[in-house]
């Protein structure tokens, strides 16, 4: 099992040498913090003035992490990674729409998503975020437990309503539903939400996936407490386990409103908060279903490991492992070539739209330690291995 992620063959024989070229200079990119701030800057201006750079944008950036402007167009990189046992996950990836005719569309989009997915085998889950269902104020209003206004009263019922309404069809289409996680002052209500649905939904088995992120200390309780209210009244629970993606915005709000952080003290905090929620999972994985999210090689090892333990076989329909579509491919690919259950999130979207989300995972990827230097490594791997055939 050692070093099995070091094998560039296997992870980057989808690419042609113009492509990993290309993946090798959006990280050199990726991997200047200057040079990222200016790039986002200049980007957002060009954008916002239409200058004609969408054409520039598609086929860098937006290739490399996304699979297109389209489901259908995203078709062809579906087909093509299946070819080597990678699942995709549809991600729409357009951010930070507040009207209620755009929440419509979204739970529209979706709906034909879920549709989408029940036609291929290739595509084994739906995704959406909260919200792309709702406003963010409106959550944390019902989170907080303020008074709110008859209007929004209304507006929380079309909220519930949203939500109930794409449960339903991934029930009825028997396609897994994961519900991501987002800040931390919204996510009350998302939970109580996510939870109804698993109630209603998830009787015979996990369809509804709430999503944990474990840079949070207060998660693994959380994973007990909703786990025992499970077997207590007979649902399954889905759980799409992450470290987290809102990271500076949490410490800056948490320090500007003076009020404990929500996030673990320390990197490897939340390492062993994420690698004990593995193994509480799959100690009692006969009622819990599992979407390992995570780009991280030491807690991929050691949820392969808790599976040999428990002689649970490699591709147990109970667990899944999942990395976004442009990166970690030495992870996602190695993994399909064993037998395990592997999913990229492939985001899609039209490409001005889709540019927020672009642009957060290139921060991320700027503040991750060691993530993109782990991307270059495999990437020159690769590239020498090909010189010297």
């Amino acid at each position: 099992m050692k070093n099995l992620f070091d094998n560039t063959q296997v992870a980057f024989s989808l690419k042609s040498d113009t492509e990993l070229n290309r993946a090798y200079f959006l990280f050199k990119i990726i991997a200047n913090k200057p040079l990222v701030r200016i790039g986002t800057a200049v980007t957002n201006f060009a954008l916002k003035a239409n200058l004609p750079i969408e054409g520039f944008i598609r086929a860098t950036v937006f290739d490399h992490f996304c699979g297109g402007v389209s489901e259908e167009d995203c078709i062809a990189v579906i087909d093509k990674m299946f070819t080597k046992g990678v699942c995709s996950v549809l991600d729409y990836a357009v951010e930070g729409k507040e009207e209620e005719e755009e929440f419509d569309r979204v739970l529209e989009k979706t709906l034909r998503l879920i549709t989408f997915a029940k036609a291929k085998t290739a595509i084994p889950f739906a995704v959406f975020k909260p919200t792309a269902f709702g406003r963010l104020e409106l959550y944390q209003a019902i989170s907080e437990e303020k008074k709110i206004s008859l209007s929004e009263i209304e507006e929380w019922n079309r909220v519930v309503a949203r939500f109930d309404k794409v449960s339903k069809a991934a029930y009825d289409n028997d396609v897994a539903l994961l519900i991501d996680a987002e800040e931390s002052w919204m996510q009350c209500a998302v939970d109580n939400l996510v939870a109804d649905m698993m109630r209603k939904y998830n009787k015979t088995k996990p369809i509804v996936f709430n999503t944990l992120q474990m840079y949070r200390w207060d998660r693994l309780e959380y994973l007990q407490k909703l786990h025992k209210k499970a077997k207590n009244e007979g649902f399954h629970i889905g759980i799409k386990l992450v470290r987290g993606a809102y990271m500076e915005k949490e410490i800056e709000r948490s320090e500007e409103m003076e009020y404990l952080s929500p996030l673990c003290a320390t990197k490897e905090d939340t390492d062993e908060n994420y690698n004990v929620a593995l193994r509480y999972m799959i100690d009692n994985i006969d009622s819990v279903a599992v979407f390992a999210g995570t780009h991280n090689e030491s807690s991929t090892y050691f949820l392969m490991r808790l599976m040999q333990e428990m002689k649970l076989k490699n591709n147990d329909s109970r667990i899944w492992f999942g990395q976004l579509y442009g990166m970690s491919d030495n992870i996602s690919f190695n993994l399909a070539a064993n037998g395990y259950n592997v999913a990229k999130y492939l985001p899609f979207g039209p490409v001005k739209d889709v540019m927020p989300y672009l642009i957060r995972r290139a921060e991320e990827n700027t503040s991750v330690a060691g993530q993109t230097t782990r991307e270059l490594k495999m990437i020159k791997m690769e590239r020498n291995r090909r010189k010297g055939r």
